[in-house]
């Protein structure tokens, strides 16, 4: 569930605990947690509602203007169903502290390890390592180019690197990624124990 900053901003102020969305199907439960630039947004619970019952007032309950800018917002095919997605702020983004933190002790570095050796042997081809060592070496360039160093379309490359992101290994930017202070430490200590 993709939600706007300036959204993502109220609901972290408290201002707006409710979202409107079309999906097919439901797309989030109860106790998904959404990563966004304002921090995590919580959704506390979700049910289909009439879209016909909606008022401006439930527009502007959820940071719409109207109830005609929440329906021109609305995704999906006109039949699929409105969900009504009840949000909280859960917080500042535990990824961002994560990231900073390249304090790692040899518990941290045998966990982490194990995880990207996993992913590893799990995939078809070796892919975490290898993606760390590529941001490393080419911070800020379109994850469509770095995938095609991989062999991997960027809609299969994105998603690892968000799996790596979560470990607090790597960092978004305008364009592309950059390794976090984490994602630096931990590639240096792997190269000198080799």
């Amino acid at each position: 569930m993709l939600i706007r900053l300036a959204i993502a901003e109220a609901i972290a102020a408290g201002t707006i605990r409710v979202q409107y969305r079309r999906w097919a199907k439901r797309r989030v439960k109860a106790g998904t947690w959404i990563h966004t630039p304002a921090g995590v947004v919580v959704v506390d619970s979700i049910s289909e509602c009439d879209p016909e019952s909606l008022t401006d007032d439930d527009a502007r309950a959820a940071g719409e203007p109207s109830i005609s800018a929440l329906r021109k917002g609305f995704r999906g095919a006109d039949g699929d169903p409105v969900w009504r997605v009840e949000v909280s702020f859960g917080g500042e983004d535990p990824r961002v502290g994560l990231r900073a933190d390249d304090d790692l002790s040899d518990d941290d570095v045998a966990m982490v390890t194990t995880k990207l050796d996993r992913m590893d042997e799990r995939a078809d081809a070796p892919w975490a390592w290898r993606t760390l060592e590529l941001i490393r070496e080419r911070p800020a360039v379109l994850a469509a180019d770095l995938g095609a160093v991989l062999g991997l379309e960027r809609d299969v490359f994105k998603p690892r690197v968000r799996r790596l992101k979560a470990l607090g290994l790597t960092e978004s930017l305008k364009v592309g990624y950059r390794l976090s202070p984490r994602g630096e430490k931990l590639l240096d200590i792997r190269r000198s124990d080799r």
